[in-house]
């Protein structure tokens, strides 16, 4: 028997009582608040060393650093507008914005804030936010129901759980290193591939002889999206099409988020007007963050792209389309990219200017051979269903379910109406 189910048999055995977070908050046992309004501008103002914490649902959730402070002592907040996730602050000098709530356990003789936040954390994993459903702390306090074991319990479960995230992190750790390590080696091996030398007047590719050629006679048309400004909303009601941007561009693929914009059929119709998206598209990021790229792999029945994201209809009797994303991608094509890169703060690379972006062109079977290849290295390393990102997902998981063992409780009040 462990230290756990000895404590549980002593101090509950018939169980433990599950309150909402609002009730523990009216009976003076937490308070939960929001956050102030804190802007770049704000911090640029009063520069200093004191972390801010903003709406984020990765890593630690921190805006800025600043010479004021809201807090000094441990509280847990929350992302109102990133979704709801949970964050432990211990206590700091700190400060969270209006997009942030904040939650203070007062009475420390009941209930354990680390404690909180690991059951807190757990349950989150079930909930759904978003910008219409936003979590305020008006509406998680009906949402989370809290179990309240006795103090010794939770005080066990948060130092099992601490050692247990330590040793995770740690693994975790090591686990992408290996898997950066693995991104370079595949970036190395990409551009081994796809960079061409010159030799005696001509150039050669992996030991053959290549053209190089600019991207303009490569496709059949260049263009890009529609700018919502003036012609539609975003996100209106009831919308079941996707409004895709530079977010959405993964690599050699489109990825739907439940953040990604929505626009109703007439917006749809518009845009599909200007890009008409068919199978073997590509897409590339012109404006913003510039180069990210996605193939269309199927004609698109409920999206289409914003203006800034280039469509590219490739020629397929000149350029097989995953060769044309992966040259894109490569050193010899970025760094050319980059040359005709214009504007500050919002970068854009004209698509006259992209169009003339010169690329090594071998036959079409040893582009195909090529594209096949960097594929595969590709999933390798970016795949979540195999190789290393496979096996950080699975120590996650493993984490959240030892979590989710350990914050099960019976419920006394079940087991008293039974």
């Amino acid at each position: 028997m462990s230290k756990i189910d000895e404590l549980i048999q002593e101090l509950c055995p018939d169980g433990v009582m599950y309150s909402e977070l609002g009730v523990i908050e009216d009976t003076g046992i937490i308070k939960l608040g929001r956050g102030n309004v804190i802007s770049k501008k704000d911090i640029a103002e009063y520069p200093g060393d004191y972390p801010v914490y903003s709406s984020s649902a990765s890593g630690s959730g921190e805006f800025g650093r600043y010479g004021k402070y809201m807090f000094d002592d441990e509280r847990i907040t929350w992302s109102i507008d990133g979704g709801g996730r949970f964050f432990f602050r211990p206590a700091n000098k700190y400060s969270v914005t209006n997009v942030s709530g904040w939650m203070k356990v007062i009475k420390n003789d009941v209930l354990n804030s680390k404690f909180l936040f690991y059951v807190l954390s757990d349950l989150w994993k079930n909930k759904a936010y978003d910008y219409t459903k936003k979590a305020h702390p008006s509406v998680i306090r009906n949402e989370y129901m809290v179990p309240i074991p006795p103090l010794p319990i939770q005080q066990e479960i948060v130092r099992i759980l601490d050692n247990f995230t330590k040793l995770e992190a740690e693994l975790e750790a090591e686990l992408e290193a290996e898997l950066e390590a693995r991104k370079k080696q595949y970036d190395f091996y990409r551009n081994q591939l796809l960079t061409p030398k010159e030799i005696d007047g001509k150039w050669f590719m992996n030991g053959k002889e290549v053209e190089l050629k600019p991207l303009g006679e490569l496709i059949f048309s260049l263009k890009t999206g529609l700018n919502p400004r003036k012609n539609f909303v975003l996100n209106p009601p009831d919308a079941k099409n996707y409004y895709v941007t530079v977010r959405e561009l993964s690599g050699t693929s489109i990825t739907i988020y439940d953040k990604t914009d929505r626009i109703d059929d007439d917006a749809l119709v518009l845009i599909n007007n200007r890009s008409n998206l068919d199978r073997g598209d590509v897409l590339f990021s012109g404006t913003g963050t510039i180069g990210r790229t996605a193939l269309v792999k199927d004609k698109p029945k409920n999206w289409n792209i914003k203006e800034g994201v280039y469509t590219i209809k490739p020629n397929q009797n000149k350029v097989v389309s995953m060769y044309l994303i992966y040259s894109l991608n490569s050193q010899f094509s970025q760094k050319q990219i980059k040359d005709k890169t214009v504007g500050s703060p919002v970068c854009s690379i004209p698509m006259a200017d992209l169009k003339k972006i010169i690329m090594p062109i071998p036959a079409l079977s040893e582009q195909e051979r090529l594209a096949a290849i960097i594929e595969k290295f590709d999933a390798l390393v970016n795949d979540i269903s195999i190789g290393l990102p496979a096996e950080i997902v699975a120590r996650r998981k493993q984490y959240e379910y030892y979590r989710g063992k350990l914050l099960s409780f019976k419920n006394i009040a079940e087991s008293q109406e039974a």
